[in-house]
C-alpha cells in the first residue's frame, strides 16, 4: 500500500484522544435522477477517534446509509476527503482501498450475509482467509470470537441452523475478526425482535470496552443511540451533533 506522508488528520474538539481512526472533511455527494442533480449530502465534517462510539439517526431516506459507504470506502463522494488511518482514501487505487478496508474496518449489517454453506466459525473466519491467512490459526481466532460472544456451543452450526439473534452475534465476531480499528454497523439490530435486540446492543459497547474498537453505528433505535458516546442526526443532507436536550428527530 501506498503511504500517505500527510497527517494532517485531526480529531474533533469533543474526543481529545488524539489522531483519528476514522476522519471526513467536507464530504458531500449526489446523485442522477432522470437528469435532475439531488444532493443527499452536503459539508459533512466529522472525525472519530480510537475506542469512540458514535451513533448517526434520522428518518428513512436522509442518507444515513449512503454516509456509512462512503465512510468505508464502498462508494466514492462527489466532494470532500475520508480518511482512514492517516490515509486519503482518493489517493489510493482500488486494490489498496480494498486491503486497508480489510485491515482497519469490520461491517455489520441489518442482515448477517452469513454464507449459508458455511459453519458459523468457517463464516466469521472468512475474511481472514480472504486474505490468505493460514486456515488454523483463522479458525482459531473465530472460535475465540463466537466464544466471546456466547456462541461456543454453535461453532459447527450453518447460518439455517442459528436463531436471528445467534446470527447476528456471529455476523459481530465476523466483523472483529480482523481487529479492526473501526467497526461501521449500519442498523444491525433492526431486523431483531426488541429483547434480542437489547442483548446485541450490550455485546456492541462490551466489545467496544474490551477491544477499544470503535463503532459508528447508523440506526433508527433511539434505545440504541443512547448507548454510543455522541450522536448526530443527518437531516436535509447535513450533520449535526444531538444535544442533552434532544432535537427534532423523532422516530
Amino acid at each position: 500500500m501506498n503511504s500517505v506522508t500527510d497527517k494532517t488528520a485531526r480529531p474533533g474538539p469533543e474526543t481529545g484522544r488524539g489522531q483519528p481512526v476514522l476522519e471526513c472533511r467536507h464530504l458531500s455527494k449526489r446523485f442522477d435522477d432522470a437528469g435532475i442533480a439531488v444532493q443527499v449530502l452536503k459539508d459533512i465534517n466529522l472525525s472519530v477517534a480510537q475506542g469512540e462510539r458514535i451513533a448517526i439517526i434520522g428518518r428513512s431516506g436522509a442518507g444515513k446509509s449512503t454516509l456509512l459507504h462512503l465512510l468505508g470506502g464502498l462508494d466514492t463522494p462527489s466532494g470532500g476527503e475520508v480518511w482512514v488511518e492517516g490515509h486519503d482514501m482518493a489517493r489510493l487505487n482500488e486494490g489498496e482501498r480494498g486491503r486497508l478496508r480489510n485491515r482497519s474496518m469490520g461491517f455489520i449489517y441489518q442482515f448477517h450475509h452469513l454464507l449459508p454453506e458455511f459453519t458459523a466459525v468457517e463464516n466469521v473466519a472468512m475474511p481472514l482467509l480472504v486474505r490468505r491467512e493460514q486456515p488454523e490459526p483463522a479458525l482459531a481466532k473465530a472460535r475465540t470470537l463466537l466464544e466471546k460472544v456466547g456462541l461456543g456451543d454453535r461453532l459447527l452450526h450453518k447460518p439455517g441452523e442459528l436463531s436471528g439473534g445467534e446470527r447476528q452475534r456471529a455476523a459481530v465476531a465476523r466483523a472483529l475478526v480482523t481487529s479492526p480499528r473501526c467497526i461501521l454497523a449500519d442498523e444491525p439490530t433492526g431486523n431483531l425482535d426488541l429483547d434480542t435486540a437489547d442483548q446485541v446492543h450490550q455485546l456492541l459497547v462490551d466489545l467496544n470496552r474490551e477491544f477499544d474498537t470503535s463503532f459508528i453505528v447508523v440506526t433508527h433505535n433511539l434505545a440504541l443511540s443512547r448507548l454510543m458516546e455522541r450522536t448526530y442526526v443527518l437531516e436535509h443532507g447535513l450533520l449535526g451533533l444531538k444535544t442533552i436536550n434532544g432535537s427534532k428527530f423523532t422516530e
